[in-house]
């Protein structure tokens, strides 16, 4: 059961509401206006493949804006502090240049219209039918957790019960989803991502003077459970589980910076999507390295107020020092606004916060459109018909898919920090996938049965670890489990592959062009200079070396 109470209540005035209701009007009518552009199921599922690299680019981060970063990582933040920012410099941008150089020519270059429809491809219907079907999954999951916390917002706002909340938060997500598709989601992220940044900055600013400034933070977090250690990035003992700091950050670099952070930026269909409904190859590359620059600077509205929260807000402070009261990390944010904002602020706080969720949910909506359309539906259950069809089964399959994140809703609601729940899902989804990717990519010599029992034997390790760690067989506490979860299904997933590989029949080398990255000609994986692609800030790998070296910087100062 859903609890259908919140012991929190915003002091909503009729400004707050107007201001919320403003931007209901804009998205609907986003919605609306998009729904003119959909005449087929390209249209609907990739926009047509007509968007610029800043759309996309806003998009692809905004995407990425849902309950992940904005509740998530701000209990986090509440929880551990800054070593939080871990999810962002290390397991973040990386991830998305490597996307943007290494990968994106692959994916947009082979026009397929999904990432399972890539493994199709390179591995065959085996690897093909598990991706896609896992990936379904998980985006229902991860739809539930948006629900569950768009619909605590409406539950704070308005009093109403959770299940009511969650029925009616899913309703104006799925009306302009069904209406215009990906367009409407994409225009619609970025609109958020705006909005998100108007509501959280003041938020960060007004607590930061609560507090006294940064050296005020400084010095009431190491007065505070946990200590100084809270206001540095680096081991991130508490972060990673382990109490070896020589452990904990090859645990953070390897298990968060590289299996559980390539496996998503770079083989999610959620994000990948953003970048597939570019106009050209060029926009396509530099989508998620535009993505990069906002990424980067987002821990400082998300991350500091959850630490802020966690020193002056009385009944989270509480919770931290004992375990007790009626609040947990995940109201860090909520909590914050309650003692902080006036009205009007509050209502642009509010409408944040609900923008975040939208974002995350639709994206994982549409995303799951696509695949359950074009690799499930159309590939193994009704093949053959006009185009039509497919975009009407589009529409029918996001009403479907909101349906069931309702009812994952209810999976959400029982953790009290939410990124534990998340993680746990990218290790068993995310990192056995990036592994196979990965080798598939560029060893010519991995073949098809490899492609699918690998993937289906890192997923049932990472889960293994899951059930060890529950069951206190292993003791790795925060997110360690996760991360020891991942770095095994990653390596679980390499050895079982090669293995595999090395007694059955690999493809011929004709059959993997475009596929594997040594058999596939350099023009093919270099975009073609077009008309507007020119200036140095629109190449890809010049875009890519500046934020890198951006990240390189912001890790040294926050050490």
């Amino acid at each position: 059961m859903l609890p259908q109470q919140s012991i929190l209540r915003l002091d909503a005035t009729a400004i707050d509401y107007i201001i919320i209701a403003l931007y209901f009007v804009f998205v609907l009518g986003i919605g609306y206006l998009a729904r003119r552009a959909v005449s087929s199921s390209l249209d609907f599922f990739l926009s047509g493949r007509s968007l610029p690299a800043w759309v996309t680019g806003l998009a692809f981060i905004s995407a990425n804006l849902g309950a992940i970063e904005i509740m998530g990582m701000s209990a986090n933040g509440a929880q551990y502090g800054i070593p939080t920012v871990h999810y962002f410099w290390i397991g973040a941008v990386p991830a998305m240049l490597f996307l943007g150089v290494v990968m994106m020519p692959f994916y947009y270059g082979s026009k397929v219209r999904s990432v399972p429809e890539f493994m199709l491809r390179r591995f065959g219907k085996p690897a093909h039918l598990v991706n896609a079907v896992s990936f379904a999954l998980a985006q229902v999951l991860i739809a539930g957790v948006n629900l569950f916390l768009l619909a605590t917002i409406v539950n704070v706002l308005l009093g109403w019960p959770i299940w009511v909340s969650v029925i009616v938060a899913a309703a104006i997500v799925l009306s302009y989803i069904t209406l215009g598709g990906l367009s409407a989601a994409i225009y619609n992220e970025v609109l958020q991502f705006f909005v998100i940044v108007a509501a959280l900055l003041p938020l960060t600013l007004v607590g930061l003077h609560k507090v006294g400034g940064w050296q005020g933070l400084v010095d009431k977090v190491s007065a505070s459970p946990g200590g100084s250690e809270q206001m540095s990035a680096w081991p991130g003992n508490a972060l990673s589980g382990f109490h070896n700091s020589f452990l904990s950050v090859i645990g953070i670099v390897f298990g968060l910076g590289f299996v559980l952070s390539f496996g998503y930026w770079t083989t999610n269909f959620t994000e990948v999507q953003r970048a597939l409904a570019s106009k050209n190859m060029s926009a396509a590359r530099r989508t998620p390295i535009i993505g990069s620059f906002p990424k980067m600077f987002i821990p400082f509205i998300v991350i500091i107020p959850g630490i802020i929260a966690a020193v002056i807000v009385p009944e989270l402070a509480q919770f931290k020092a004992n375990g007790t009261g009626e609040v947990d990390y995940n109201d860090a944010l909520l909590l914050l606004m309650r003692d902080l904002l006036p009205n009007g602020m509050l209502g642009l706080a509010i409408t944040g916060l609900l923008a975040s969720f939208m974002a995350g949910m639709a994206a994982n909506l549409s995303s799951f459109n696509t695949v359950m359309s074009y690799d499930i539906i159309e590939r193994y259950l009704i093949k053959d018909r006009p185009d039509e069809f497919y975009l009407r089964t589009g529409r029918i399959v996001t009403v479907a898919g909101t349906l069931v994140a309702i009812g994952t809703a209810a999976i959400a609601s029982g953790y009290s920090n939410l990124m534990d729940y998340l993680q746990q899902l990218f290790s068993f989804f995310n990192a056995p996938l990036f592994a196979t990717f990965i080798l598939g990519m560029f060893w010519k010599r991995m073949t098809a049965t490899a492609g699918w029992i690998g993937l289906v034997s890192g997923t049932a390790t990472a889960i293994l670890v899951f059930i060890l760690s529950e069951n206190g067989v292993i003791n790795l506490p925060g997110q360690g489990a996760s991360f020891v979860g991942a770095g095994a299904a990653f390596v679980v997933d390499i050895v079982i592959s090669v293995v595999v590989s090395l007694v059955t029949t690999p493809k011929r080398d004709t059959e993997l062009v475009g596929l594997v990255y040594s058999l596939t000609p350099k023009e093919q994986r270099t975009e073609v200079a077009v008309a507007g692609d020119g200036g140095w800030y629109r190449k890809p790998v010049l875009l890519a070396g500046i934020s890198l070296a951006l990240t390189i910087v912001l890790n040294i100062i926050f050490a």
